[in-house]
């Protein structure tokens, strides 16, 4: 799904988390998803952090406090599954952390990401033309992709200069 910004700025989807997450609750409610209180909490956690957050940090804010929601670890990877597979969040696997879509009105979708090494931010590139071109390839060698991760290791604009 085409979108009129160029999602390359680190902080394009993290200004304001309140408004992500009433994006969010109205996706829900148009999916007939259900938003429980400890997954809004969960992502109104990531949506706040502003860069990639691991599982054990978002426990260990749940535990402190920071909102509602069981302290047990499977409650929390219960709700970043759901929220993973609406496509709300993604997994950064080489980093194993989780950052907020820049867009969790659109369903799940694969997207390259540029990861810095020094600051950590994490850049989710939307580009279709990338995604197709690894998925045409992968088709060309007789490979049927089920899924994609791309992700860039390497310095952001701001600490390369």
């Amino acid at each position: 799904m085409p979108h009129s910004h160029a999602c390359t700025a680190p902080h394009h989807h993290v200004d304001d988390a309140a408004a992500f997450i009433a994006v969010v609750q109205r996706v829900c409610a148009e999916r007939g998803l259900r938003l429980t209180p400890i997954r809004a909490n969960v992502l109104r956690l990531i949506a706040e952090a502003g860069k990639p957050v691991k599982a054990y940090e978002l426990l260990d804010w749940v535990r402190e406090g920071k909102g509602v929601g069981a302290d047990a670890p499977p409650t929390v990877y219960r709700a970043l599954d759901f929220l993973m597979a609406n496509g709300f969040v993604h997994k950064l696997a080489s980093v194993n952390s989780f950052v907020a879509c820049h867009h969790p009105s659109s369903h799940q979708h694969s997207v390259p990401f540029l990861i810095c090494n020094s600051c950590h931010n994490a850049v989710e590139l939307e580009d279709s033309e990338i995604v197709r071109l690894l998925d045409a390839r992968a088709r060309a060698l007789g490979f049927k992709p089920q899924a994609q991760t791309l992700e860039v290791h390497g310095l952001c604009a701001n600490c390369a200069g």
